[in-house]
């Protein structure tokens, strides 16, 4: 199977979770801090610190850590893939097969 294929399979498979996804959508207003993501969520700290690290691992987001607080933001080359390969895989194409 083609390595791409797989690459992007483990975005999707991060982006299959619900919370995720929010979080994602969150951070395409800025780059706000885990606090601020967590007031939003009904979730626990230690859930969000699985689900950000679960995105900052596949590179689908960005971590800083700015004095006792993380920052976190959209790596917007892996996005930029991901949105890439949807549209490669889901436009109409002769001879595909």
């Amino acid at each position: 199977m083609d390595e791409k294929y797989e690459k992007y399979a483990r975005y999707f498979k991060v982006l299959s979770d619900p919370y995720r996804l929010t979080i994602v959508d969150m951070l395409s207003g800025g780059e706000p801090c885990a606090c601020i993501i967590l007031e939003k969520l009904p979730i626990t700290q230690p859930t969000l610190s699985h689900h950000m690290k679960t995105l900052c691992d596949c590179v689908l987001v960005n971590s800083q850590k700015e004095d006792k607080w993380m920052h976190y933001s959209i790596n917007d080359e892996s996005a930029r893939g991901l949105e890439a390969f949807l549209d490669e895989v889901t436009t109409a194409k002769e001879n595909r097969i």
